[in-house]
């Protein structure tokens, strides 16, 4: 069976946790592919609201299989509060299983995370202080401590030793603070491994298995294209691959498993934390589209910073996805707006450019965003399900964006809840489906 791929192609927040929800509802798995608790996917079903920060979007259907990744990280503390959080509202997490092949996330890890965001001052990523960097940091070293390790506390506690030794070394020497103690953190996570132990699997056997069975598979992204780690706004950027790419690398799967790569983009542009972001809105323009769009982070709950629909960067994260199906969402939130501006170009140095610059990083103050301006449409669209049905103006945006980028737009969203779409393209959403 074709397997499905979602991804972000902006800077993370696109609505990703609502659409897998959505799609995962003819799916056997439910699988993410990279990332870690740094990430907050936010599901609205029936007047229940509830964030997932490791486990996948479709845990919320109990016939679905969810697995967390190879290329995870997981903070078992994290996890194990998620679980609980998410049973104490009746989702049943029977079917939730961990990758033997996961990195873990440790205490030292996050206390890094801090001191090296401090000791850079005003030259820091932003991070979400949830020692995911530094997780993936030890996993590239070769030095990393797996879900696997959890099965055996003596490989575990020599492994442990030897990374609290080491740590500690550049937690005393080079960030001035006091070390860390072995024994209370051990001690502490051979009660994680207990608890999650029944739900280790080897998932590269677990996802070849169920698709040579034909099973509908649904791979999650975490984060979003513009913050991936080979592709995105670097040094701005999670440490992690979040492209279509990463699927093969954090699940693995051969990349003849995929066939519908779709992607996920805002009718406009945020971002949390710093980094490049040509079309960021900079007047009280930015305050309407934040309180309408509730843009504020799942698991940070800083403030997103809110501009203008990017097509270059969009056409670029298409490209590098190799997208076949878009998926807009939040377009209801520019109902309120009398005019809305789209980016089709950039200046540089008094030169026009039409794709998005590997140096943005560097190019940021000399970039100048070229605008094509659009009447507001000025009336609620969330109750609308059928694309005629929207106003003239409002189809007039959505048909320049599938112009610029050659590409259709199967469904969008109207508002948080499940059933707040408009399917656009029928035929195309039940290829996706089939």
């Amino acid at each position: 069976m074709p397997s499905n791929v979602i991804v972000g192609l902006q800077w993370g927040d696109e609505g990703k946790g609502k659409i897998t929800d959505l799609l995962s509802k003819n799916s056997d798995y439910v699988i993410r592919y990279q990332g870690g608790n740094n990430s907050g996917h936010s599901i609205h079903i029936n007047n229940r609201y509830f964030i997932l920060h490791l486990i996948p979007s479709g845990v919320v259907n109990p016939a679905i299989k969810c697995i967390i990744g190879p290329g995870m990280v997981i903070d078992p503390k994290s996890l194990i509060q998620e679980f609980k959080k998410i049973e104490s509202i009746g989702i049943n997490t029977s079917r939730v299983f961990l990758a033997k092949r996961a990195h873990l996330t440790m205490p030292y890890h996050r206390l890094l995370d801090e001191y090296k965001e401090e000791a850079l001052g005003s030259r820091s990523i932003g991070t979400t202080h949830r020692g995911i960097g530094p997780t993936y940091e030890d996993k590239i070293a070769r030095i990393g401590i797996r879900l696997l390790d959890f099965l055996n506390f003596k490989v575990f506690h020599k492994k442990l030793k030897d990374n609290v030794d080491y740590k500690n070394k550049i937690i005393t020497k080079v960030y001035k603070k006091n070390p860390i103690y072995f024994k209370s953190i051990y001690e502490e996570y051979i009660e994680y491994a207990k608890i999650l132990s029944p739900r280790i699997i080897d998932s590269v056997h677990e996802i070849h298995y169920a698709f040579h069975k034909k099973k509908k598979i649904l791979f999650e992204g975490a984060q979003a294209m513009l913050l991936d780690i080979n592709y995105g706004t670097y040094p701005y950027v999670t440490p992690s691959s979040t492209s279509t790419g990463g699927v093969c690398t954090g699940t693995g799967i051969p990349p003849n498993f995929l066939k519908n790569f779709i992607g996920i983009a805002k009718a406009y542009c945020t971002r949390v934390g710093y980094g490049p972001f040509p079309t960021e809105i900079r007047n009280k323009m930015s305050d309407i589209i934040r309180k309408k769009g509730n843009e504020y982070g799942s698991t940070t709950k800083r403030s997103r910073r809110c501009g203008w629909l990017d097509l270059l960067s969009l056409k670029y994260s298409c490209m590098i996805n190799g997208i076949n199906y878009l998926i807009i969402t939040k377009l209801d939130v520019l109902s309120e707006l009398e005019l809305i501006k789209v980016c089709v170009k950039y200046q540089i140095h008094g030169k026009n450019i039409q794709y998005f610059p590997s140096n943005i990083e560097l190019e940021e103050k000399e970039i100048e965003a070229i605008y094509i301006d659009f009447p507001g449409w000025k009336k609620d669209i969330s109750h609308i399900h059928e694309y005629e049905d929207l106003p003239k103006n409002c189809k007039k945006y959505v048909n320049f964006i599938e112009s610029y980028l050659n590409l259709d737009i199967v469904l969008i969203s109207v508002g948080s809840e499940r059933s707040q779409n408009i399917i656009k393209n029928k035929s195309s959403f039940l290829k996706i489906f089939s």
